[in-house]
C-alpha cells in the first residue's frame, strides 16, 4: 500500500517537532536538571521531560488541532478523551530518562501519529548522537533521510539481540533459549529503530511496553522489513484504554519466527 500524502505531511511535522525538542533536551543534558520521582514505580522525570512535553504539545496541537494526544508526561491513562479521536499523537518526550539523568547520550524523542489503532507516521530522534529515524506507513523507513533495511540471519549465525538480561531466564523459553549475542541500549524506541536500521538483528522486551515507548519505532522497524509483534506473536495495537502491549519482539521474518518458536514452544508461525 503506497504512503498517503497526509501521512507524509505528518511525518515532516513529527521530524520538525523532534528536532526542535532535541534543542531543548541538549540545553539540560549534563547540566544538572531537576529530577523528581513520579511514584508508584513509574520512575524519574526531569524538568527536561516536562519542558519537551509542553513544547511538543504546543507545536503538534497547533498544527493538528483535531488530533488526540497521548504522552507519558500528560496523565496518559487518565486522558481517555484521546479514544474519541481517530488520529492521535503518541509521544514520549524523552525515552531513556535514566540515561539522560546519568549523562548517557542514548536517549530519544519518540513521536508517532496513530490512526485506527496503528501508527502511520513516526520519528525517533537522538539529539546527542545526531540520529533521526523516520517512517510513514507504506513509504519505507529512513535514518538521516537515507533508506534502511532490516537484517534477517537465522539462529545458526548467532544473531545479535538488544534485550535486558532477565529476558534470558530459561523459564521464558519453553521452545529453547536462543544462542544470541546480547547487547543493550537504554531507549526502547532506539532499540526498535536499531533493528530497522539493520545494525542489530533483533530486539526483545518481555515486560509490557507502553504505547509512547514503542508506537513510532515499531513503524520504523516494520517499514524497514522487520516483523514486529508482542511476545505472544500478536499484532501490536495502540491508543487503547490500557495504552500498552504485552512486550515486543522485532526481527526479520525468518529470525522472528525462530524467536517465537523459542518463546512459545510452537513450531514456525510464519
Amino acid at each position: 500500500m503506497p504512503a498517503l500524502e497526509g501521512d507524509r505531511d505528518d511525518l515532516l511535522l513529527l521530524i520538525e517537532a523532534a528536532l526542535s525538542a532535541g534543542e531543548i533536551a541538549k540545553r539540560h543534558f549534563r547540566n544538572a536538571p531537576k529530577v523528581w520521582d513520579k511514584g508508584d514505580g513509574q520512575g524519574p522525570v526531569t524538568e527536561a521531560d516536562l519542558e519537551v512535553n509542553e513544547h511538543l504539545h504546543a507545536v503538534l496541537a497547533k498544527a493538528r488541532p483535531d488530533y488526540g494526544w497521548l504522552s507519558e508526561e500528560s496523565n496518559p491513562l487518565g486522558n481517555l478523551a484521546r479514544l474519541k479521536h481517530d488520529s492521535v499523537f503518541v509521544v514520549d518526550p524523552i525515552d531513556g530518562t535514566r540515561a539522560f539523568i546519568d549523562g548517557q547520550p542514548g536517549f530519544a524523542h519518540a513521536l508517532a501519529v496513530v490512526r485506527g489503532g496503528e501508527p502511520v507516521a513516526a520519528a525517533v530522534h537522538l539529539p546527542e548522537l545526531g540520529l533521526t529515524y523516520g517512517a510513514v506507513l507504506g513509504g519505507g523507513a529512513t535514518l538521516n533521510s537515507k533508506p534502511v533495511t532490516v537484517s534477517d540471519p537465522d539462529l545458526s549465525d548467532r544473531p545479535t539481540m538488544l534485550a535486558a538480561r532477565p529476558a534470558f531466564d530459561p523459564i521464558l523459553w519453553p521452545g529453547g533459549m536462543p544462542e544470541v549475542k546480547r547487547e543493550f541500549r537504554p531507549s526502547l524506541a532506539w532499540r526498535l529503530s536499531l533493528v530497522g536500521e539493520g545494525r542489530f538483528d533483533s530486539m526483545l522486551t518481555i515486560r509490557d511496553a507502553w504505547d509512547w515507548d514503542i508506537a513510532g519505532a515499531a513503524l520504523i522497524a516494520t517499514e524497514a522489513g522487520a516483523r514486529v509483534t508482542d511476545r505472544l506473536g500478536r499484532k501490536l495495537r495502540f491508543n487503547r484504554t490500557e495504552a500498552k502491549n504485552a512486550g515486543v519482539v522485532a526481527a526479520g521474518p525468518r529470525l522472528h519466527a525462530a524467536l517465537m518458536a523459542g518463546l512459545t514452544g510452537a513450531k514456525d508461525r510464519g
